[in-house]
């Protein structure tokens, strides 16, 4: 019966991936009301926490939007860009990853997107090289993220577990492993498909000439807007919150309030976004009801309700069936660590999600004893979605893409992402797994 139930849950989830976003939570909460009322198995908590730590850091980053911070980093990137434009397809994805790694979310980066195309095309250089790197590493970086809510949760179940195990503890193997990732994507991505002069599609769209206008004179750039001083102060307010937080998760005795023990970090983290969110608000007096428009704050609403129901759905089904395949499993996986890597990978292809997918699985892991070494070491396999190309942003840099060398393959699954997204998951898993068995 635990396996028509596994069954039924992976329906549910495939279900809810037809319609994504909101539409994967609200049809996960169907699935829990079918778990609850004719499996009869008990609920667990909903994923409060989560929530309210995306809720806090989305509002932060969609002050900071509205202020203007985001366009002021663009330029910034975009200046970067194009003074090196020789080394597009090194630097695109170590910009997007300092995007992701800054905002926690990695749909802050679909402005940068045909900038890093224009910059390619104008020098030459295969776009697809660039692009389909610069989303992959995007996506990458969220585990690196300190504000990201897959690294607050991990931060907050495995302090539980082992209390020497800080923030910076889980940065220390995340950032290096998936840097490495992003580089060793890169540096595969330099040499990939035909140069532009030989590639098929290419020269097909320049024999159209509603596509040679669009490739030979449509220009991407952030450069021409002119930006007031406000968004500066935005932007070093907002850095200075990152900066907080890791300084308070660096010494606990700053969050330690009397005799207690020390606040825990998903409070200090939903306090300190909330009070940076405040200060950005107040400095550069922003209007207030432009933070709902914005990219950030949409995207962010979405995936705390795409969270609410899978991961409610999800742990009340594991919590249930854990006792009867706990043995079995954790054998397996402490023979063959790999195992549980690529479980992370599968759950992260079907729900679209890095928290969604640590939600459901971290405490899997701990409920079968797994050493946080491990649990920590594998965190990058959490981001499998790019293997089956319909997530935003892998959909969004086809489409900016003018030359038509990102994208989607004949065989559905040949596609722009799936070499770099493959080398940078597992080189950063082999990695941090590496690095994690010395530092945690």
């Amino acid at each position: 019966m635990l396996y028509l139930e596994f069954l039924f849950l992976l329906l549910v989830l495939y279900a809810g991936s037809r319609f994504g976003g909101i539409g994967l939570g609200v049809v996960s909460g169907l699935g829990l009301l079918v778990e609850v009322f004719i499996f009869r198995m008990p609920p667990t908590s909903p994923p409060i926490t989560v929530m309210l730590i995306i809720i806090a850091v989305v509002t932060c980053a969609s002050i900071l939007e509205a202020a203007g911070g985001l366009k002021y980093m663009l330029q910034v990137a975009e200046r970067i860009l194009r003074s090196n434009p020789k080394r597009v397809t090194f630097l695109g994805p170590l910009v997007t990853y300092v995007m992701t790694f800054m905002l926690g979310t990695g749909h802050a980066v679909y402005s940068i997107m045909p900038i890093i195309g224009d910059v390619a095309l104008k020098n030459g250089i295969r776009p697809e090289r660039p692009m389909a790197a610069s989303s992959v590493s995007s996506q990458l970086a969220i585990t690196a993220s300190p504000i990201s809510a897959a690294v607050v949760y991990y931060l907050a179940q495995l302090t539980g577990i082992q209390t020497d195990i800080t923030l910076l503890t889980i940065l220390m193997v995340t950032v290096p492993s998936t840097l490495l990732g992003t580089f060793l994507l890169s540096l595969y991505s330099l040499r990939r498909g035909a140069d532009l002069k030989e590639d098929l599609e290419y020269q097909r769209r320049l024999r159209d000439p509603l596509w040679k206008d669009k490739i030979l004179h449509t220009t991407a750039t952030s450069l021409d807007e002119k930006l007031p001083a406000s968004v500066k102060h935005a932007v070093m307010l907002f850095i200075l919150a990152l900066a907080s937080i890791v300084l308070v998760a660096m010494w606990p005795d700053i969050r330690t309030i009397g005799e207690g023990k020390p606040i825990p970090m998903s409070v200090i983290i939903q306090m300190m976004m909330l009070a940076f969110g405040g200060l950005i608000l107040l400095v550069t007096r922003t209007n207030v009801q432009k933070v709902p428009e914005g990219v950030v704050f949409k995207s962010g609403m979405v995936a705390a309700i795409a969270i609410f129901g899978i991961a409610w759905m999800s742990d009340t089904y594991f919590q249930y069936a854990m006792p009867s395949f706990k043995t079995g499993i954790t054998e397996m996986v402490q023979d063959y660590p790999w195992t549980f890597a690529l479980a992370l990978f599968i759950v992260s292809v079907v729900v679209n999600s890095q928290a969604a997918t640590a939600r459901m699985m971290l405490p899997v892991g701990l409920a079968m004893g797994l050493n946080p070494a491990l649990l920590i070491g594998l965190m990058p396999a959490t981001y499998g979605y790019f293997f089956i190309p319909n997530y935003p942003s892998d959909i969004a840099t086809c489409n900016f893409d003018v030359t038509g060398t990102t994208k989607i393959g004949k065989w559905y699954f040949n596609h722009s992402f799936m070499a770099p997204g493959l080398i940078g998951v597992v080189s950063a898993c082999t990695f941090g797994y590496t690095i994690a068995q010395v530092i945690v």
